[in-house]
């Protein structure tokens, strides 16, 4: 998504108690950053305007969330829809941390250490040209990458919109040794999660008639 360039983003997150300027710091460490180091760790992956990740982690206190974004307007948004939702539920948002990364690079922050239980990967760009499919968060050499920090048992939780990405991602789990344990080609009439939290693009997407495709796939 594109989103405008936005002056005010930058002095707010550097000013924000939970967002992560120099997360390649945190590598093997991440839950020591956290107020409760000893909760499970979940990640989300393109967290755009943190809809989803401020509704997810301030309905699961038991949790300690990582959301990562490579676009300072997005986070700046994401860091504003968290203060609002946890407020709206008199929380503090101790169980969440945003950062700015390139997740191509993701091995630079994140290691076996840090026991990522589950990581969420919501209508990412789908990159349709043959040339550019390796860009795919979902590619097998992605997946690879995830396999060093996500922990024995955990799980990848996924939402497209985009059939040829959803198909194609079937084959890279299973490529990768992943469990593929649900799948629907229609969420919002097979659910297949204990809740579903619906995204900006969920919705509009939804309202336009195109079926949500989802899947749960689990890293032994």
């Amino acid at each position: 998504m594109r989103i405008r360039y936005k002056k005010w983003a930058r002095p707010e997150l550097e000013a924000s108690e939970f967002y992560i300027d120099n997360p390649e710091e945190l590598k093997g460490a991440w839950k020591e950053k956290f107020k409760n180091p000893k909760l499970p760790l979940h990640l989300e992956l393109g967290c755009g305007k943190g809809q989803f990740i401020s509704e997810l982690a301030s309905s699961n206190m038991n949790i300690n969330y990582i959301a990562i974004d490579l676009v300072d307007a997005m986070l700046g948004l994401a860091k504003r829809n968290v203060e609002t939702v946890y407020a709206e539920k008199n929380l503090e948002p101790e169980n969440i941390l945003l950062t700015r990364f390139d997740i191509e690079r993701i091995l630079l922050i994140l290691d076996k250490k840090d026991e990522v239980e589950r990581i969420y990967i919501n209508f990412c760009n789908p990159w349709p040209k043959g040339k550019h499919r390796k860009k795919r968060l979902t590619h097998a050499r992605q997946l690879e990458k995830y396999k060093e920090f996500l922990k024995s048992g955990g799980e990848i939780y996924f939402k497209t919109d985009d059939d040829d990405l959803f198909n194609s991602s079937l084959m890279y789990f299973k490529e990768t040794g992943f469990e593929i344990i649900k799948k629907t080609y229609d969420l919002h009439s097979e659910p297949i999660f204990e809740r579903n939290i619906e995204t900006e693009h969920e919705k509009m997407f939804s309202e336009q008639g195109i079926n949500i495709k989802a899947l749960i796939a689990k890293y032994n």
